[in-house]
């Protein structure tokens, strides 16, 4: 790809990388593939597989990839506020390290909400490795009752075909043939007009990994921007591959986020003694999927 000067980088592309291996390296030369003026910044939560390394030698071929060592593990946020906070572009990109954009992804994105000036944050379609669009993809925000039908897994029976009506995600439903409004879209591909970025702000950092997503979506929805789904534009999400290695921590700062996100946007408008209930439900559900979660890996141990 042809080298850009600051004046002509039309989108800021931020990587979080977290000992993501060959997966962030193919991630990040997908990106420098797109058929559009870019930059690329790196934020690396001190990883300590050969990924780091890898990204160093990106930096030393294109002078539009920079790599922010962060030196430890700061979560999700606090590394993607400090890559948002050193880019340039007109249009913001946060992309996970194992989502993989084709060359038109990025164009299209932009020329598509050129046509919406109110909207302030898009994301495209995104598949799984199966070809399935990915759980979160689209979705609500989360309320009291459709957050606990999705924490739950409800199932309505086999001629509902698809999650409890009330679950906040929408994947299961008929793909729309057009750029469609949403609540919220999934944290792997967000595309960001700037002046939304500096009215809404960066990323709540009280967040250390999952449901900032959300909270971001709430926020820009608060301040009168749109958030629209682009089913036309596709990446395919590698899901999980900066933490496979520690799923018991990724769980248990996921319950933390939905937490935060609770006392944040839903415990005002619920009765007294609520959020007590909340905050046992939400940590019994932690319980059994890390009870889950340890007796798979003793399954997994004996196996071998």
């Amino acid at each position: 790809m042809a080298q850009v000067t600051e004046s002509a980088i039309l989108v800021s592309v931020a990587i979080v990388n977290y000992n993501g291996g060959p997966r962030v390296v193919e991630a990040a030369q997908r990106v420098l593939a797109s058929n559009a003026p870019l930059e690329l910044v790196v934020a690396d939560n001190g990883s300590r597989d050969t990924s780091l390394a890898e990204l160093r030698t990106l930096t030393s071929r294109f002078a539009n990839v920079r790599l922010l060592e962060l030196g430890e593990n700061r979560g999700f946020a606090s590394a993607c506020n400090a890559a948002l906070g050193e880019s340039r572009g007109e249009w913001l990109l946060v992309l996970n390290p194992d989502c993989m954009v084709e060359p038109d992804t990025l164009q299209g994105m932009i020329a598509t909400l050129g046509r919406y000036p109110d909207v302030g944050m898009a994301g495209c379609l995104i598949l799984g490795e199966d070809g399935k669009e990915q759980r979160g993809c689209r979705r609500d925000l989360p309320r009291l009752g459709s957050g606990l039908a999705t924490a739950l897994t409800l199932k309505r029976g086999r001629g509902g075909g698809g999650e409890h009506r009330r679950s906040i995600n929408r994947h299961l439903q008929p793909l729309p043939d057009r750029p469609t409004e949403v609540e919220a879209i999934s944290g792997a591909f967000m595309l960001i007009r700037r002046t939304a970025w500096r009215e809404v702000g960066p990323l709540d950092e009280g967040y250390f990994l999952h449901c900032e997503d959300l909270d971001w979506c709430r926020r820009f929805l608060d301040h009168g921007w749109k958030v629209l789904f682009v089913p036309a534009m596709r990446v395919v999400h590698y899901q999980g591959t900066c933490s496979a290695a520690a799923p018991v921590r990724v769980e248990w700062h996921k319950h933390r986020g939905m937490l935060r996100y609770y006392r944040k946007h839903l415990a005002a408008a619920q009765p007294a003694g609520m959020a007590l209930a909340v905050w046992c439900g939400v940590w019994a559900r932690f319980g059994l999927i890390a009870m889950r979660l340890a007796l798979r890996g003793l399954v997994d141990k004996v196996r071998l």
